[in-house]
């Protein structure tokens, strides 16, 4: 196959391929923490494209009349995000929305094509290709957050081809997005199972004979309210200063989302980050220090021998109780509004391993830690297998993305999927 044309932005908005290019609200008019509300018109920031997954669950929100007094920013179904602020080049295509529209803030465009001539899914996997990204990277002012404007934007280029090979090339990527997403639900569904188990017995006390165990103080009989410091270790190794491993594999901070590590990245260890130093092991649960509020955490699960998280995590060890308590005790939403309410600093508002230490749970009996531990444990396990699926089906679609967008691969053969009722 020929190499696939290549056409401006700003062209493309002229010819009304693209009828709409616009980020979110600037200045005084963008909306502040005292806009937030639980529920209403998604309110969409770069961190709620973490992974290229448009998260509308754990996003803020804002009323639609507050909405309503805003100029811009009104993102709907079929338009592609496409971050351009800091978080360079995270990307997602709007599914079917519940409010009448997304808001956008000024660290995120929409893009908005007709779809009798550009695909929604397409221009996505366009945005996610190698050469795309490299654009972003040349065009960006780089100060202490690289930007790139709505001006600047319509300089990228486009790849082109005609609708149908637009289409079939997005098919071959989205059946793996789509094989992901499955297991993405299943996940979901897994964690939210044991996560609603630890609220039912450690929330709500209606733990297996609930019913003969007094409780005095919101302590059932043989509970005990303690320091996480007592039953588990923070930060309990590190590399020494004398250790010099030839390689190592290294978690950074910007590399978890909420109950994952999304990469891991292999270093010589005289290239390694000066922060590559937290040993972690099988069963820590690893917490981002810095702005709590993003919930960046997850447990290390099976690790490969020389994996080291950033110093800008907390490593949680148990100590006395089952990792699996730890983990759904240290995740919930009481935990991280105690992090968010122990955080200092404004524009990086952190927490330090001393927050952790002193943070109290609740902690039950050995017998119920047990029986907690045997119900969730092969969920956890479940869900692993599933987070390394994905892994392994990303891999490939990332090894498949390329060589489709160059016209390497010739599609032309392959049957259409119903990308619209995806």
């Amino acid at each position: 196959m020929s190499a696939l044309p290549r056409v401006a932005v700003g062209k493309l908005l002229d010819d009304e391929v693209l009828l709409a290019v616009q980020d979110g609200n600037h200045g005084e008019i963008h909306p502040t923490v005292a806009d937030y509300v639980d529920s209403g018109i998604p309110f969409v920031m770069a961190s709620d494209l973490n992974d290229n997954q448009l998260d509308l669950k754990r996003c803020k929100f804002i009323t639609e009349g507050t909405a309503s007094g805003l100029r811009k920013g009104f993102a709907r179904t079929g338009d592609v995000l496409l971050t351009h602020k800091g978080s360079l080049g995270l990307t997602d295509v709007v599914g079917p929305i519940e409010a009448p529209f997304l808001m956008l803030t000024p660290q995120v465009t929409y893009y908005r094509p007709d779809p009798s001539r550009l695909d929604s899914h397409f221009l996505r996997y366009v945005f996610r290709s190698p050469e795309f990204q490299g654009q972003m990277v040349s065009l960006s002012r780089e100060g202490t957050r690289p930007y790139i404007g709505i001006t600047a934007q319509r300089d990228l280029q486009i790849l082109m081809p005609e609708l149908d090979l637009q289409r079939r090339i997005a098919s071959v990527l989205k059946s793996y997005d789509d094989l992901i997403a499955t297991n993405q639900q299943r996940i979901n569904l897994l964690e939210e199972a044991s996560s609603r188990l630890y609220r039912e017995w450690f929330v709500h006390l209606r733990f297996p004979g609930h019913e003969v165990v007094h409780v005095v103080d919101g302590v059932p009989q043989g509970w005990e309210r303690k320091q996480l410091s007592s039953v588990a270790k923070v930060n309990e190794r590190s590399i020494g200063s004398k250790e010099s491993p030839d390689e190592l594999f290294y978690i950074d901070i910007s590399s978890v989302s909420p109950g994952v590590i999304q990469e891991v990245t292999r270093y010589d260890f005289a290239d390694a980050p000066g922060r590559a130093r937290r040993r972690v092991a099988h069963g820590d649960v690893i917490w981002s220090c810095v702005r709590p509020n993003r919930r960046s955490y997850a447990l290390v699960w099976e690790p490969a021998e020389k994996l080291v998280a950033s110093t800008g995590f907390a490593v949680l060890s148990a100590k006395a109780v089952p990792f699996s308590y730890l983990y759904f005790a240290t995740t919930t939403d009481t935990f991280v509004g105690y992090l968010e309410a122990n955080a200092t600093g404004v524009a990086y508002p952190a927490v330090t391993a001393k927050t952790f230490e002193d943070a109290e749970l609740l902690v039950p009996d050995d017998d119920t830690l047990d029986a907690f531990s045997q119900v969730v444990l092969p969920q956890l396990e479940q869900m692993e297998t599933l987070k390394r699926q994905n892994k392994v089906l990303a891999k490939a679609r990332d090894v498949l993305l390329p060589k489709l967008m160059s016209g390497q691969l010739d599609v032309s053969g392959i049957a259409l999927a119903e990308l619209d009722a995806a």
